[in-house]
This record gives C-alpha cells, sequence and structure tokens, in this order.
C-alpha cells in the first residue's frame, strides 16, 4: 500500500463546503457546527440539498442523485478548499457510483471530512481518486458541536497539520503485540480503514479497495453484538481482504460487545500487534485521523506517528 495524496492545509479565509452524502440532517446541529467552521474563519457554504429528506426513505438526506450532485459540485469547485459532510447514518453507498470520477479526478484534491458511513467515500476516494482524506468528525456530529477538544484536534489538523503528527489516547491499550513481543514493537505502514461494517460491506464492489496490505488498519464500530462484528471480520478475512495487514487499531466500539478477545481471535495467525479504546469514532469525544499517510505505530506505547503532517 502507498500513501495517497494529501490535499493542502486550510488557511483563514478559505471556503468550504458542508454536502449530505447520506442521513437527513438536523437543521439545529447543522447550524451549531457551521457556526464553529466559521469561528474558525472559514467561509461555509452549504449545499443546495443537506437539509433534504428522501420522499419515500425518511433515513436518507434527499434523492440519490441530489446527493451526489451536491458532492460532485463541491469536489469539483476550484473555489472550494474542502469538502466537510455533515453527518453519517446511511446513503453513501447508494449514490457513490452516481458520481463522475474522471470529472473529479480532473479537480484539485482537497480535504474530505467525515466519519461512519462516509468510510464507503474514504474507500472510494483512495482508490478512485488517490487522494487521502481525514477520518474526522462532522459538522452536525454531537462530537464535535459537544466537545471542544474534539473539535480543536480537528481545526489543528486542517490548519495546523505539523502540530498533531502524533495520536495517542490516555485509554489506549495493548490488546496484543503479536510476533512483536519482546522486540522492537513499532510498525510502519499507511492508515486505512473506517467503521468495521462498512468496510465489510465495500467489499468487491467498484470503488472498494481489493486488500489492506501494508495498511496500518484503524477500525472502529457503534450498536454492534460480538457475533455481528465477527462475522464482518470473518468475511474479511475469507476474502483475503485483510492478508499483508501491519497492525491493527480499534478506536471507540460505543454501545457493542466488547470485541478485544475478538480481534485477538481473528487476527491471530497475522502475528501483528493490535491497539484498542484508540479514541477516534462514534464516541463523546474522537481524535481527527488521516487515511493514506505514512505512519508509525509503536504498539508498546500504544502511538502513532505520521511521517508528514495529514495535509500538505
Amino acid at each position: 500500500m502507498q500513501p495517497l495524496t494529501r490535499p493542502r492545509r486550510l488557511t483563514t479565509g478559505d471556503r468550504v463546503v458542508v454536502v449530505a452524502p447520506s442521513g437527513p440532517v438536523p437543521k439545529d446541529r447543522l447550524d451549531a457546527g457551521c457556526d464553529i467552521l466559521r469561528g474558525w474563519g472559514l467561509d461555509v457554504s452549504i449545499a443546495p440539498h443537506v437539509t433534504d429528506r428522501h420522499e419515500r426513505f425518511d433515513y436518507l438526506a434527499g434523492a440519490d442523485a441530489d446527493r451526489a450532485a451536491d458532492l460532485q459540485a463541491a469536489w469539483c469547485d476550484p473555489s472550494v478548499a474542502a469538502v466537510v459532510c455533515a453527518r453519517g447514518g446511511y446513503g453513501a453507498q447508494r449514490m457513490v457510483d452516481l458520481l463522475d470520477w474522471s470529472a473529479m479526478a480532473q479537480a484539485e484534491p482537497k480535504a474530505l471530512v467525515g466519519f461512519s458511513d462516509i468510510t464507503a467515500l474514504h474507500e472510494a476516494f483512495a482508490n478512485c481518486l488517490g487522494v487521502a482524506t481525514l477520518h474526522a468528525p462532522m459538522a452536525a456530529a454531537d462530537s464535535f458541536i459537544g466537545d471542544a477538544g474534539t473539535a480543536e484536534h480537528l481545526r489543528q489538523t486542517l490548519f495546523e497539520p505539523e502540530s498533531v503528527q502524533t495520536l495517542t489516547s490516555e485509554q489506549a491499550q495493548v490488546v496484543t503485540l503479536g510476533s512483536l513481543d519482546g522486540a522492537d514493537a513499532r510498525v510502519l505502514g499507511v492508515t486505512v480503514g473506517g467503521c468495521i461494517s462498512l468496510l465489510a460491506a465495500e467489499l468487491a464492489t467498484p470503488t472498494g479497495r481489493p486488500n489492506v496490505a501494508g495498511g496500518i488498519l484503524m477500525i472502529e464500530e457503534v450498536g454492534e453484538e460480538a457475533y455481528r462484528i465477527d462475522r464482518y471480520l470473518t468475511h474479511m478475512l475469507r476474502t483475503g481482504w485483510l492478508d499483508g495487514v501491519a497492525a491493527v487499531v480499534l478506536g471507540s466500539s460505543r454501545d457493542c460487545d466488547p470485541i478485544e478477545d475478538l480481534l485477538a481471535d481473528r487476527f491471530e495467525h497475522f502475528g501483528v500487534p493490535i491497539i484498542s479504546q484508540f479514541g477516534f469514532g462514534h464516541g463523546a469525544q474522537t481524535l481527527t485521523i488521516p487515511f493514506g499517510v505514512a505512519a508509525t505505530l509503536d504498539a508498546k506505547t500504544a502511538t502513532l506517528s505520521l511521517d508528514v503532517p495529514a495535509l500538505a
């Protein structure tokens, strides 16, 4: 796995567009999140269909074609420096094949911000555009609005990425050092990952990557029972998608059964280090994690060091 092209960092006055590729967006939370972004000195625009509701399926933020059009227009607009997703939920997979990847490949790379259902877009942007993205809180996410530390970590990543090249969590725990036990437990790789269920759902799709060989797999999940996560991971194993993985880092697993033992079991024959409770994903607080960036994981100290800043 090779590092991807890093978009440029933001500066005061840059224009960003908020889009809703997935679920419907509560207006009050959208307004609160946009106020935070404007407080950073950004020129914030809201895409035309962000507050839409699908006429038949109320779990979608409007029609698939409209959600895709908003995302593509923002990405292809040369005046836009970043595209910030409003929320996750469900729906990105319904619209991702409606995007004109040839047209989007002609646009200048820019930061794409989001997590949860946006995992499908992280995969697509990596595979179809070769662009690094940010697994980060969305504009209408509770963590972004309600936790100052979460918002500040995203701000630093966007504006001062060299200041957040070392990532860790006070709660981080070593599940296993794998075959590195007793030796130098540093692993080199490229960051990749997202929500476990979405990664499994992307297998064998036109936008899903063929494998994560050489990747430091950064995963998280919410509201899943252990047997379901077992099924996702076992499916990944059986397809060979996990072959060559360099390490595994679990962020949050909010409202899930404990899965540390399950991770140790499913990844045992790879002999790779596994870290848990790393503090990204569906939590009250969350770190911003760049995907597609070369990094070094020190498993003994549960520290991830980016070889270069998240943004150029």
